[in-house]
């Protein structure tokens, strides 16, 4: 059992990651913008910050219950700014689960070609110029923290996949409970 939380901007790759990890470790996946939308909301078009603290408190809760089952969890979200990180720290440790990070990186030029291709495909929902903006200046990049680091490029990759989950199921990149 352990506790393995995305981060990084829009349009890098993190939920097609943590979907294959999800599937290659077993684990069990937990999207925050899956819960937003059993809740009617749609993070792409802007949420309220209480909004937000109301579905981390649930994605924590429904976590927890995981965990305390004895399985390990991946948690699709940004992953950003550092409290957030911080507070899923607390909530591995607490069920007395290791913690990893992993830490999808893009570049601003790649994320602006994702975003114009998923407009045109509409592949998935959308997210606004103006949350796009506003994630990217507000983005703390895990830097300084134990973070396994995988190029956007390559979140698609069976290969990259593979190495992620024996990284994470050797645990050398997790955090201690």
């Amino acid at each position: 059992m352990a506790l393995t939380l995305m981060c990084g901007l829009s349009f890098s790759g993190k939920s097609t990651l943590a979907a294959r990890l999800a599937r290659e470790l077993p684990a069990h996946l937990m999207s925050l913008d899956l819960i937003n939308a059993e809740r009617g909301l749609d993070g792409g078009q802007g949420i309220p910050s209480e909004e937000w603290a109301r579905t981390n408190r649930i994605a924590h809760e429904r976590a927890r219950a995981f965990l305390e089952a004895g399985h390990h969890v991946v948690i699709d979200d940004t992953g950003s700014p550092r409290f957030v990180r911080d507070a899923w720290r607390t909530t591995a440790q607490a069920a007395g689960a290791p913690f990893a990070l992993i830490w999808v990186q893009i570049t601003l030029d790649l994320q602006r070609g994702r975003v114009r291709a998923n407009r045109e495909s509409q592949g998935r929902a959308d997210v606004t110029d103006a949350v796009l903006h506003e994630h990217a200046a507000s983005f703390e990049p895990p830097t300084g923290e134990d973070a396994i680091v995988v190029d956007a490029r390559s979140t698609d990759d069976p290969e990259c996949v593979r190495a992620v989950a024996r990284e994470l199921a050797s645990g050398r990149c997790a955090d201690p409970a």
